[in-house]
């Protein structure tokens, strides 16, 4: 057994012997404070809570909610009318005393119910911060993907959560399972982010900007991705743009962040009269998105964010599993041929779009 292997299962026994609880499979009547526990994994997984933080309130109208997220993906429920108080943890700072004693002021307020959603990987962190609460019920993976959870007896309530089962059911549904045998649920599985006045202010300032005819439509693109395979090739995003020059009259612009320098630098040289909408906030990216009259995306971040808008989308996958992460909605399509995203083909996006204009135009 590797050296890792045998310390990590040294250490789970050790917390296991200290913090482990007796299982139950029922929640305080009537509960009205609620934790939610999801500093694990990235921006797109947050967003995908956001169905399991609707079915709360949706289940318990006058419960409050605390989200505990991370500095990766706290900004994705910024807004969120389904939290009503959140915190940033980062474990790099629990050395410090204040901070330590910020958390455990948060993980000790009278809770009801601490939830540990997953997703893609079970979060020892998560397990353990869900133990060190003070709800009265804390419910959370027995395991994933019948891969055993080392600190399942933390938790009251212990899920078995199995993608395998339903390998096409979409995140958004899947993450409901944690708390469907408690009869939380809801109908509504879209992502939601909140975007007011001024942020809708921000964008249409922005879309101002770059129109260079008011009766053109506006076309957004988004040409990055945190992962190298997630990423259409740049010269067919091109080839795409110019090759729709041929039925419409539009303005386009691209949307990033510092991480995608590369690509939006290749981007300018080949228009460098384009639009360039980078490092906003959430809610401005959504509101910008939520104006436009198409948004392409490869399979990453922002995908999710466009996913919340009304605006037609086409999202091009490689890897990925669309069925699972693609954005819900009747005018949100998605392109995959295998998982070599460039078997996607410039003619399908040109053609798709068509499509989407055609039927789906605002």
């Amino acid at each position: 057994m590797p050296v890792r292997e045998l310390f990590r299962g040294i250490n789970s026994h050790l917390i296991n012997l200290f913090l482990s609880v007796e299982e139950s499979k029922h929640l305080p009547e009537s509960p009205k404070k609620f934790l939610v526990i999801r500093q694990h994994n990235q921006f797109g997984d947050m967003l995908a809570s956001v169905s399991l933080l609707r079915a709360i309130k949706e289940t318990y109208p006058d419960s409050t909610t605390t989200l505990l997220a991370s500095p990766e993906n706290h900004f994705a429920i910024d807004k969120n009318p389904f939290v009503d108080s959140s915190f940033v943890f980062e474990k790099k700072k629990l050395f410090k005393r204040d901070y330590l004693l910020q958390v455990k002021s948060i993980l000790r307020q009278n809770y009801d119910v601490a939830i540990v959603p997953v997703t893609v990987a079970i979060s020892n962190t998560s397990c353990i911060l869900a133990s060190l609460s003070d709800a009265k019920m804390k419910i959370g993976p027995a395991s994933l993907n019948q891969t055993k959870n080392r600190l399942e007896k933390l938790f009251h309530g212990r899920i078995d959560l199995n993608w395998k089962k339903c390998p096409d059911a979409h995140v958004s549904d899947f993450i409901l399972d944690i708390v469907r045998p408690y009869g939380i649920k809801t109908k509504n599985f879209n992502s939601y982010i909140h975007f007011d006045d001024s942020d809708r202010d921000v964008a249409a300032k922005f879309l101002g900007g770059i129109k260079s005819n008011e009766e053109n439509k506006v076309f957004g693109f988004h040409v990055g991705a945190a992962k190298p395979q997630n990423r259409w090739s740049l010269q067919k995003y091109v080839d795409v743009i110019r090759s729709l020059t041929d039925y419409y009259d539009f303005d386009f612009y691209f949307t990033g962040s510092n991480s995608d320098e590369e690509q939006l630098a290749f981007m300018r040289r080949e228009f460098p009269n384009a639009g360039y909408f980078l490092n906003n906030t959430i809610p401005q990216l959504a509101a910008v998105i939520e104006l436009s009259d198409l948004f392409i995306t490869n399979d990453t971040g922002v995908m999710h964010v466009a996913g919340t808008t009304s605006s037609p989308q086409i999202s091009i996958f490689g890897p990925t599993n669309p069925f699972n992460w693609a954005p819900v909605g009747k005018n949100k399509f998605f392109l995959r041929k295998s998982e070599l995203i460039e078997d996607v083909d410039v003619k399908d996006v040109v053609e798709l779009t068509k499509y989407l204009l055609e039927n789906f135009s605002k």
